[in-house]
């Protein structure tokens, strides 16, 4: 019974190297072993290519500014919501002005005061010069009175200042807006107390007409994408940088593309990063302060070839493709190539060469040193098979 069962186990065995060896004879169009196999090549040529790298990015106005209060004071009034765009001078918000207005009218009498005084003191001096000139008194009441004369100047001089001060500090007490732009958040609303040591501004006025993306590069790709530009320093290389493109939050494509204005001119020590920064009109105020998004950077590669994904594999962790030799046998060729946005494409660096043929189809099924009848692709053109 022993005998019986291991005759049939090695009967399967055998039957299933069998099924295996014929799985993996080669096959022709009809399926049958021993036909050499046809099947599509591409011959290969360089082209121009774009592709694109994208970073993300955070939004800034082109200005942003703080409105601080200069004198202290009770929220009177809010002219303005927040979001709202506002104009260069236009009144955002009032603060109570009692205690200014007084200050004001005190000012102003005291400047009255000490125009009297230098009128007085005028007089005097008027009077004592010709006893003077009479040797009636001294000269040293003479000069008392101008001394006199000169302090009442000093001091209607000095009250004038406090008049101008105390107006000053009366117009402060109406807010405006410094720049063109839209409102921030209102951390403080009417009656509230403020001064111009709040620690949080009363808003915001960002101008929006052009907003500025930053983001950052490690330095290797940097110079990369800066090494072949044209241009004494950096900046004016940049300048040489193609338009780029913001994706928005939605994935969306900015209607409006921008350019690279400058990068920071240190590397950052601890992410070995460059920051720069890019700008993008804005003339419909679509994008906001504190916005985020991705900025995309073409990059330009000039006569290079490119090869379909299904025609490579990969064998840890590097790429190969089947290149047809002149005895239409295909050989494993290692390749380069760059991580790029192309749909079902790759760009090769390094291992292939214009006028090239590459197996495009069944390459799973190869191995080194199979003779194929190869048909370029699109053309079905069968290449001599002597």
């Amino acid at each position: 019974m022993k005998t019986t069962r291991q005759i049939r186990n090695l009967s399967i065995l055998a039957s299933f190297f069998a099924a295996y060896s014929c799985s993996n004879a080669p096959q022709g169009p009809s399926g049958m072993a021993g036909q050499v196999k046809q099947l599509k090549v591409m011959e290969l040529s360089t082209s121009d290519v774009t592709l694109h790298q994208d970073f993300p990015t955070t939004l800034q106005g082109e200005q942003t500014v703080e409105i601080r209060p200069r004198v202290a004071g009770y929220i009177e009034s809010i002219l303005v919501d927040e979001g709202d765009y506002v104009k260069k001078g236009q009144t955002l918000f009032k603060i109570n002005a009692n205690d200014i207005e007084a200050q004001v009218r005190s000012a102003d009498a005291q400047v009255k005061v000490a125009e009297s005084m230098v009128t007085t003191a005028k007089i005097n001096v008027e009077k004592t010069k010709p006893l003077v000139e009479k040797n009636i008194i001294s000269g040293f009441e003479l000069e008392s009175v101008e001394n006199n004369l000169k302090s009442a100047e000093a001091q209607l001089a000095q009250a004038k200042a406090n008049l101008a001060n105390a107006k000053a500090n009366l117009q402060y007490t109406v807010i405006t807006s410094p720049t063109n732009g839209l409102i921030g958040n209102f951390p403080y609303r009417v009656g509230s107390l403020v001064s111009s040591s709040i620690a949080q501004p009363l808003t915001t006025v960002s101008n929006t007409s052009s907003m500025q993306a930053y983001f950052s590069m490690n330095e290797k790709d940097f110079l990369q994408l800066t090494k072949d530009l044209e241009g004494s320093n950096t900046r004016e290389k940049l300048e040489k940088l193609p338009e780029v493109e913001l994706i928005l939050p939605d994935n969306s494509v900015y209607a409006t593309k921008g350019t690279i204005e400058t990068a920071s001119g240190i590397v950052d020590q601890l992410t070995g990063a460059v920051n720069i920064r890019a700008s993008f009109p804005n003339p419909t105020g679509d994008l906001r302060s504190g916005g985020s998004g991705r900025v995309r950077l073409p990059e330009m590669h000039k006569s290079v070839i490119t090869v379909p994904q299904k025609a490579t594999f990969e064998i840890q962790g590097s790429h190969f493709v089947y290149v047809v030799n002149a005895e239409n046998k295909v050989v494993m060729t290692p390749i380069q190539t760059v991580a790029g946005n192309l749909k079902e494409k790759y760009v090769v660096t390094s291992g292939l060469k214009s006028g090239d043929k590459i197996v495009i189809e069944g390459v799973s099924t190869l191995r080194d040193g199979i003779e194929i009848k190869p048909v370029l692709d699109n053309q079905q053109a069968t290449v001599s098979n002597n």
